[in-house]
């Protein structure tokens, strides 16, 4: 055993976060190396003498370079045959139990005659997660590319003299009152709320992200129509430095393109839309902030009006414009049109 072998293994023999099957066979070495008979050495890491044995033979053979490693052929052989394993896989992806939307560990096991513990094995070994379903919803826009790219342009080459924000509405945020006064966090216990709740209104969220600094201008509304959104246009308008064009990331709602606001716009020239592809609001950045809005304000809160509410959102714009962190857009269009081009494919071929 050379020093730099045995400094190795003494640290692998101290090692409290190995497995313990390795730390046992580092103390074994060290042992044989200064003398110690196998029959001893196994009374003392726990082990018989012949497994000393074959530890010594092979670390003389391939010293430490497969320490840790199982050699082919040792461990428990598996006890389900590969026909029922197939058998679990094929009804998972194309079946399902009678009278369900979905396999569960269990409907599978009494279908195949196992344990649901092993159809959780062969489900984890292959990625197969029936109890999950993500959603999804490709654009029929016949602009579809012509949109896309426009919009993606503008997050990956804004224009100079020029501020792009991303424009939309969060209708119907309900100020809802709980029915009992809620509990703080103890220890060993989370805050708590009640279930149910009392409804006391809604309002308009109307909000305009800067793509480059990360600031939201803000504006609580009592409806959602073209009126409102006029309004919001003029909040705007008087917020932005009146040297720069302004261009508004959209999407398809016919507020947006009501005609009255057409002839604003053509009154404010430095104001030019940009509309996002029909069912693809999550190109609009400032979704992403209202996700933001609903979880760290809105979800948890209790509001005892709608001035309340109105009061805690513009408080949380406060607190966010205080030390804004803008959303930074990576994807290409390229790379977005790759995977719309493949999920269209694959949809096709599920109709088929």
């Amino acid at each position: 055993m050379s020093d730099g072998q045995r400094d190795a293994l003494e640290v692998l023999a101290r090692s409290q976060t190995a497995p313990h099957r390795q730390v046992q066979r580092a103390k074994a070495l060290l042992l044989a190396a200064d003398g110690v008979a196998n029959s001893r050495i196994g009374q003392q890491v726990g082990v018989k003498a012949a497994t000393v044995r074959v530890w010594r033979s092979r670390f003389s053979e391939e010293g430490l370079a497969k320490l840790g490693k199982v050699r082919a052929g040792r461990g428990r052989k598996s006890s389900i045959p590969q026909a029922k394993i197939d058998e679990i896989v094929a009804l998972t992806q194309h079946s399902k139990p009678a009278g369900h939307t979905h396999w569960s560990c269990r409907t599978m096991a009494r279908q195949v005659g196992v344990s649901p513990a092993t159809v959780q094995r062969v489900w984890a070994a292959r990625g197969l997660k029936p109890h999950l379903v993500n959603t999804f919803k490709l654009s029929n826009d016949p602009r579809f590319e012509e949109k896309l790219i426009d919009v993606v342009g503008l997050y990956l080459n804004p224009p100079d003299k020029a501020i792009v924000l991303c424009c939309d509405e969060k209708s119907s945020v309900q100020a809802l009152d709980r029915t009992q006064a809620s509990l703080p966090m103890t220890k060993g216990r989370a805050a708590t709320m009640t279930h149910d709740y009392k409804r006391n209104g809604t309002t308009t969220l109307f909000a305009a992200l800067d793509v480059l600094t990360g600031t939201v201008i803000g504006q609580c509304l009592p409806r959602h129509r073209h009126e409102e959104f006029l309004r919001f246009l003029r909040t705007i308008d008087r917020e932005t430095p009146k040297g720069l064009t302004v261009h508004l990331i959209v999407d398809n709602y016919a507020t947006h393109k009501h005609a009255n606001v057409q002839a604003w716009l053509t009154n404010h020239p430095r104001f030019q839309m940009h509309f996002t592809p029909t069912s693809s609001s999550w190109l609009n950045l400032v979704e992403r902030w209202f996700r933001e809005l609903t979880d760290k304000a809105l979800r948890r809160g209790v509001f005892h009006s709608v001035p309340d509410l109105i009061a805690k959102i513009e408080d949380y714009l406060a607190a966010h414009n205080t030390d804004p962190k803008p959303f930074v857009w990576t994807a290409t269009a390229e790379d977005i049109l790759t995977k719309v081009n493949r999920g269209r494919v694959a949809l096709q071929a599920a109709a088929q």
